[in-house]
């Protein structure tokens, strides 16, 4: 059955349960996200992250088994992003006419050049390259599994389960807003601009309440379970395979040289 998430942090975490990608090993899926990073960045062509981007886009499809319109929606914050930063670099403000086009406002031109606007454009592919490269690994592998990843570089637990606790509670903080919006939605909560100022406080005063008794819950929770101040994951063995490592080579191999090549 399809799911039916929304693009949000909900959807990546539960793309990541289950996508084609998961039984491959975390440590390698890591090894290959950062090194195609490393790469994208290092680097430095406009057809490198063009190609980072694409590649990384059809594994996600054709190995993960991600839906076209799913990856696009969740790219859809970050282009916007990067494409407002790229705006703001390619043009200038300027009290007279300058650069290859200009657009007069008033008593002032908003200017910009053949160089700023590549410069931008580069700029722009390589930081959405780069957010392909961090997809990859949050689209395919789950918190626990990273968590293992990190424990197996030597990060201290304490980072490392705080993070994985924090990254948990942020899930029970969407549910509890999304239940009371939902119930003030039911009350007429946000009919017009000052009813919908009071219910926005009322549910962030709440929210706070609410999300301190849960974590407290939580607590006991876990402690009823045996928690002892470490948190322990079972993890499944996904070994690496010959065939896969040879393909990232084969793939770093490649970005290198189109590197090389391209002016």
């Amino acid at each position: 059955m399809r799911h039916t998430h929304s693009h949000s942090v909900r959807s990546v975490d539960h793309l990541a349960y289950i996508s084609g990608m998961g039984g491959w090993n975390p440590v390698f899926k890591t090894v290959l996200a950062l090194g195609t990073l490393a790469l994208c960045l290092a680097v430095d062509r406009v057809v490198v992250s063009v190609a980072v981007i694409v590649s990384l886009a059809a594994l996600q499809r054709v190995k993960g088994g991600l839906a076209v319109r799913d990856y696009a929606g969740l790219m859809r914050v970050p282009l916007a992003f990067v494409m407002l930063g790229g705006l703001a670099i390619a043009c200038d403000i300027s009290s007279t006419p300058a650069g290859d086009w200009n657009l007069p406002l008033g008593w002032f031109y908003v200017c910009a050049g053949a160089d700023s606007a590549y410069f931008a454009l580069a700029l722009v592919l390589k930081s959405l390259g780069a957010v392909s490269a961090l997809y990859l690994l949050a689209l395919t592998t789950s918190a626990c599994e990273f968590v293992g990843v990190l424990r197996r570089a030597h990060l201290p637990r304490l980072l490392t389960e705080l993070m994985y606790l924090i990254y948990r509670f942020i899930f029970v903080l969407l549910d509890t807003h999304d239940r009371m919006r939902t119930a003030a939605g039911a009350r007429l909560g946000w009919r017009d601009f000052c009813t919908a100022c009071r219910s926005f406080g009322g549910t962030a005063a709440a929210l706070l309440v609410v999300s301190l008794r849960k974590s407290r819950i939580y607590y006991d929770a876990m402690a009823a379970r045996g928690y002892d101040g470490a948190l322990r994951f079972l993890e499944e063995d996904k070994p690496w395979r010959a065939a896969q490592v040879a393909g990232m080579a084969a793939f770093w191999a490649a970005l290198a040289l189109l590197g090389t090549v391209t002016v």
